[in-house]
């Protein structure tokens, strides 16, 4: 239920006139809907944190018995004190959120701690593995956590310097495919579209904060489900960005629609930022026609006379010129001057021996050329202008235009010499490299989700299943797009899922020798079938037996282990081929680094003392860019600099810092620990220009000083 039908559920249970009342004149008001999209904004949801210890002040709720598969009391209960040791601690509860007080004791091993999105928190990472191949290139980071916490967290590591997010939100089918507030959110729910949205707008405005405003993008995949919605949501938040939708055939088999058509696509939206628009890039056989505008195999020789929009004399007039022909060789010898808007074409006469051409439009009426005269004799000059019809039907003025002549230039088509009428005469090319920006049906064989999204993950992690995972090349293709050139750029996706984006990176990469680095955000739940079998056998969330079934350590985690080492969990090379832009082995891997990290919720005292160091750490660095030496403790000598960062927690010490600092190459930035803003300022003095000073623990504290979910 939404926030207000709850209250006035409430209201209804104490007065029930006042009840009604409040009731009808919520109808009312609900019937007046505005212009653009409206839909019930849900109180905030909350998670559960499994392993959290339990401390007093938590929310929790109470857990039903080991091997019971029942919902259990969703309640929520404030920890008032903790009395005990070990197996026997107990906790004292009171309720929350009712008139009537009630309290009662639990043992601290029955409850699980509850985290709200209008609660503070302050985010931490615990690291729990990491591969490396990479020599000195970025990390590609893994975050198993509740994935709006994990984004508030990176408003302090990444604020405004995202290039691209990639997500593959939930499609809301009304199966068990998504949660919200720990409950599955099923196909007969009358809020279900109102609770996607409000779960989705959430998500989307923290992370508009992390893309960078001038040059990203934010790609969103959905179904026919919520597509519209969808749609215009973001229409709603990111008005200030260009947003296109496509078309992508994920299934040629189709899926058949009981009572309707069989669905073989899904869409994709193209969220555009600042100066950001996909890029003219390489695309291969299946992405181009053999007919039309582009095509493979041969030079393309476009129409000179301009069609279309201001293809009219009218609208150009000084582009109304006559070309002289000489009428044996069919060759462009000069131009005759554009006459006045007004005058006759029939009153040019060209010289002895020569025929005129004029842009005549298929209609009779007078129109324009594309170029104008000086340009194009220059074309004719470099062989870029050819005449096709014949003299008594009508000539028809040909040019390679810009692109296509740089093809010719890089040896793309070969040049066997001139015709007669002194235009290039080209060969063909079998390996013809087209660079274009493609439409917004995309119909291409790399992106069966079923051969390059399931069996291709089957390849990775044998025996283990992960419902509808992306084609790998659908993916990279996307982003290929908007970072193509970028080889620096750091992509995110909080919907990682089985890891398909960061997998897309890492091919990326090897095509062109890029550092881009992914974050990947998933949670560690588990699936409807496997929740029900493991609650059968007396087994909690929390238990290690219990989360080594969850998505990011059964899937996320280890596929891309696999796909950097080129082994599977087992051990065994895997078997397959990476096919399309760039086709290799799988047992190959690819020579990339990877850490995996979970979430953790500190408290601020622990953090301004000191005590969360080594859980902050992690956020330090990856700030700094997530490459190189990690500082993980606090250092001995009170001042320590890593490859791309340095840390100060001893102000004493502040003048060797800054000299090493200052003779170091590549860091980014410096955190100087301390209360007193005077003395921060004084140490800054000393820095270079090129390093971002970051007052700890004040410049973390601030930024997550604020209620989830505003």
């Amino acid at each position: 239920m939404s926030r207000l039908t709850e209250l006035i559920s409430q209201a209804k249970a104490k007065d029930p006139a006042l009840g009604h009342e409040l009731e009808r004149e919520f109808k009312v008001l609900s019937a007046r809907r505005s212009f653009g999209l409206n839909f019930e904004r849900h109180k905030p949801e909350s998670v559960e944190l499994p392993g959290r210890p339990i401390r007093k002040g938590d929310k929790v709720r109470i857990l039903p018995p080991r091997g019971s598969t029942a919902k259990g009391d969703q309640r929520l209960w404030k920890v008032l004190g903790l009395e005990g040791q070990g197996e026997a601690r107990q906790a004292r509860l009171e309720l929350t959120g009712c008139d009537e007080p009630e309290q009662q004791s639990a043992s601290v091993t029955d409850l699980i701690v509850v985290a709200e999105f209008n609660d503070y928190i302050y985010p931490g990472l615990v690291n729990t593995g990491r591969i490396e191949r990479g020599a000195d290139k970025p990390f590609h980071t893994v975050i198993n956590g509740e994935n709006f916490h994990v984004l508030e967290a990176l408003t302090f590591t990444h604020r405004g310097k995202i290039d691209a997010i990639y997500i593959d939100p939930p499609y809301n089918t009304g199966a068990r495919d998504w949660k919200y507030n720990n409950d599955y959110v099923e196909g007969d729910d009358l809020y279900r579209h109102s609770k996607w949205l409000a779960m989705i707008e959430r998500r989307l405005l923290v992370a508009r904060q992390l893309l960078n405003p001038l040059n990203s993008v934010l790609i969103v995949t959905i179904d026919e489900k919520e597509y519209l919605r969808l749609g215009l949501l973001l229409e709603q938040i990111f008005q200030e960005a260009t947003i296109q939708m496509v078309s992508i055939q994920i299934n040629p088999a189709n899926v058949a629609r009981r009572g309707g058509f069989g669905r073989n696509d899904e869409y994709a939206f193209f969220v555009m930022f600042g100066l950001a628009g996909p890029q003219r890039v390489v695309l291969g056989a299946d992405w181009v026609s053999t007919k039309g505008r582009t095509f493979t195999g041969a030079v393309r020789w476009d129409l000179l006379r301009r069609s279309g929009t201001n293809a009219r004399r009218a609208d150009r007039p000084k582009l109304f010129y006559p070309l002289l022909v000489n009428p044996e060789t069919r060759a462009v010898v000069g131009t005759g001057a554009p006459p006045e808007l007004n005058d006759d074409r029939s009153s040019f006469s060209p010289p002895e021996g020569l025929v005129t051409v004029w842009p005549i439009r298929k209609d009779g009426s007078d129109g324009n050329w594309q170029l104008g005269p000086t340009a194009l004799m220059k074309h004719v000059a470099e062989g870029r202008v050819r005449l096709g019809g014949s003299l008594e039907k009508g000539l028809v003025v040909y040019y390679i235009k810009g692109g296509e002549y740089q093809k010719v230039l890089r040896g793309d088509y070969p040049v066997l010499g001139r015709n007669p009428d002194g235009s290039l005469n080209l060969g063909s090319s079998e390996e013809i490299v087209n660079l274009a920006v493609p439409g917004t049906q995309w119909k291409v064989a790399a992106h069966d989700a079923t051969q390059y999204g399931s069996r291709l993950l089957s390849n990775l992690l044998p025996g283990r299943q992960f419902p509808f995972p992306k084609s790998l090349y659908a993916v990279e293709d996307a982003l290929r797009f908007f970072v193509s050139d970028k080889p620096s750029a750091i992509i995110l996706d909080f919907f990682a899922g089985s890891g398909t984006t960061a997998h897309a990176v890492m091919r990326l990469n090897r095509q062109d020798g890029g550092r881009r680095q992914c974050i990947s955000i998933t949670n560690n739940e588990v699936g409807p079938d496997e929740h029900f079998k493991l609650r059968k056998e007396g087994l909690r969330p929390g238990d290690p037996e219990w989360e080594c079934w969850g998505i990011c350590d059964h899937i996320t985690k280890p596929r891309i282990n696999a796909a950097i080492s080129g082994t599977t969990p087992e051990g065994q090379s895997i078997k397959g081929e990476y096919k399309f832009t760039d086709e290799s082995s799988m047992a190959d891997g690819f020579l990339e680094n990877a850490e995996f990290f979970t979430l953790t919720y500190e408290t601020p005292v622990a953090v301004s003392h000191n005590r969360a160091f080594a859980r902050i750490a992690p956020l330090l660095w990856m700030r700094a860019g997530s490459e190189g030496r990690r500082i993980d403790a606090l250092p001995d000598a009170g001042w320590e600099v890593a490859d791309t960062y340095g840390l100060l927690t001893e102000l004493d010490a502040a003048a060797p810092f800054a000299e090493t600092i200052s003779k170091a190459h590549g860091i980014r930035i410096a955190y100087i620990v301390t209360d007193d803003e005077r003395r921060f300022q004084a140490i800054v003095r000393q820095l270079p220009e090129t390093v971002e000073p970051v007052r700890l623990y004040e410049s973390y504290l601030t930024n997550f000083r604020f209620a989830m979910g505003r």
